[in-house]
């Protein structure tokens, strides 16, 4: 399951883990202009550990999902 919300200056993205036990933590997406930031709550630590992806990073990303195994470059300008 997961939820959709626009902000002020973000769409927000929350993915609920509703598959069998144990459950992991929502994943909360923030989709700002310039990046993407990746929230998720880390019980054995007590806080919220982020990460945050430029949007070339994001494209990687989605390109990498569909492909097999290898070293690829989007950009094929790219050293």
């Amino acid at each position: 399951m997961f939820t959709i919300e626009h902000d002020f200056d973000a769409t927000v993205v929350t993915l609920v883990d509703d598959g069998p036990a144990p459950l992991k933590e929502d994943v909360i997406i923030n989709a700002f202009e310039d990046c993407i930031t990746v929230e998720q709550y880390d019980s054995r630590t007590d806080k919220v550990t982020k990460i945050t992806l430029s949007l070339s990073q994001l494209k990687d990303l989605s390109l990498a999902l569909n492909l097999p195994e290898g070293v690829y470059s989007a950009n094929p300008f790219a050293k």
